[in-house]
């Protein structure tokens, strides 16, 4: 492997910093000390040095060939490796040596390897993720010091979606304090790039690392400020479906804080307000991987009903609604509150009923989710020696046994 890194005429450090490793487990794999068997970790270092990982692993089938592997069978993601992503400066090697070396022929790649990002993010495979981001975030950073001036606004976008998008797995995985880093770099990216909607994204994507932090105070500081702000700006224009998309959105992430600090009247406030957003948006959008639309308040509503204790409001609003029209993700996280209020309403078995039909839509979802794994435990701690096999397994793949 050293031979192949000396050909690319790549240093042991430029190496290891371009798939988020140190210097000095890099040397030990090029000695043979560290054996290097997983084969995410492979893909890591193929990439690293732009070659099939055939090369690397000779018996690797190859990709086209692989049978993907059911995602209740796939072991725990983690997103260690992406935490030193965030670590020190992203680019510090390029302040010392800014190589002029950037295509634009490259911009196609990059465009398609940020929709990948997202579309891992979405699926929860977040051990796929680590391993693409680890070299991907540090060619990203560097070609927006490097690149040519028309290429460097759009550069920016795409860092700024990729940051947004670890924003949003840190979330997912309880990890708020690099979550919060992460958001951070989004919107100074966005700043960049010139999309001040962009920016409006980056602080929802801050506003969800507070909440998980618990710090509700901060998130309503940062969402209050961006909705005000972006309220103005549209009072005397015609809002395109983008301004009106980020706008509700942020309108929900408002109604969430609320409800997790219990303020009733001000979270339904919100949600009133995200509707009369979504009837005159009038159709389920996606920008910024956001989500908004009418059906999507709805859902919002249901959360927030089951966040405030009011089960059967939250059950009596998701009468009629269908969700077959969003991600699998989004019906998923659906289906986890509507098992949350049947918990509260003790209905345990329309509790487990809409838990495995939301591992069937997205089964890492229910492993990292906190509050299924904790209905999850409870029902566990009701059935007691009576739980089902369907129970029982359930409980098992979610890490939910005790």
């Amino acid at each position: 492997m050293a031979d192949l890194r000396k050909q690319r005429g790549l240093t042991q450090n430029e190496l290891a910093a371009a798939i988020g490793r140190t210097a000095s487990w890099l040397s030990q794999v090029e000695r043979g000390v560290q054996p290097v068997n997983r084969l995410d970790v492979l893909r890591l270092l193929a990439d690293g040095l732009s070659v099939p990982l055939h090369v690397l692993q000779p018996d690797a089938v190859p990709a086209e060939e692989v049978t993907p592997t059911p995602a209740s069978q796939v072991e725990t993601n983690d997103l260690d490796q992406a935490r030193l992503i965030l670590s020190g400066h992203p680019a510090a090697e390029v302040l010392l040596s800014p190589r002029q070396d950037f295509r634009a022929a490259a911009m196609p790649e990059l465009r398609g390897a940020v929709e990948r990002v997202w579309g891992l993010t979405h699926a929860g495979r977040f051990t796929e993720l680590t391993a693409m981001l680890g070299p991907l975030v540090p060619r990203l950073e560097r070609a927006t010091r490097t690149a040519p001036q028309e290429c460097r606004a759009e550069l920016h976008g795409l860092t700024a979606r990729t940051y947004q998008a670890l924003a949003a797995a840190f979330v997912r995985q309880a990890e708020a304090d690099a979550a919060w880093v992460a958001a951070d770099r989004a919107i100074r990216e966005a700043e960049l790039s010139g999309d001040p909607l962009a920016v409006f994204a980056g602080t929802y994507r801050l506003a969800h690392a507070f909440v998980s932090l618990k710090r509700l105070d901060q998130a309503e500081h940062v969402t209050t400020v961006a909705v005000n702000a972006l309220g103005r700006s549209i009072e005397d224009m015609e809002p395109s479906p983008r301004h009106l998309s980020v706008l509700g959105s942020l309108h929900l992430m408002l109604a969430l804080v609320h409800a997790r600090s219990g303020a009733r009247a001000a979270a339904r406030e919100q949600i009133e307000k995200a509707r009369v957003v979504a009837a005159r948006l009038g159709e389920e959008r996606n920008d910024f991987n956001l989500e908004f639309g009418p059906t999507n308040v709805e859902i919002q509503a249901v959360s927030t009903a089951v966040d405030l204790g009011d089960a059967g409001e939250a059950l009596d609003l998701s009468e009629g609604l269908d969700t077959s029209g969003l991600s699998m993700e989004r019906q998923a996280r659906h289906l986890i509150d509507l098992g949350r209020a049947h918990a509260q309403r003790r209905h345990f078995g329309d509790a487990l009923d809409c838990l495995l039909k939301a591992e069937e839509r997205a089964p890492d979802m229910v492993r990292t989710h906190v509050a299924a794994r904790a209905v999850i435990r409870d029902l566990m701690l009701v059935a007691g020696r009576t739980a089902s096999d369907e129970l029982r397994a359930l409980a098992a793949h979610a890490d939910a046994t005790s």
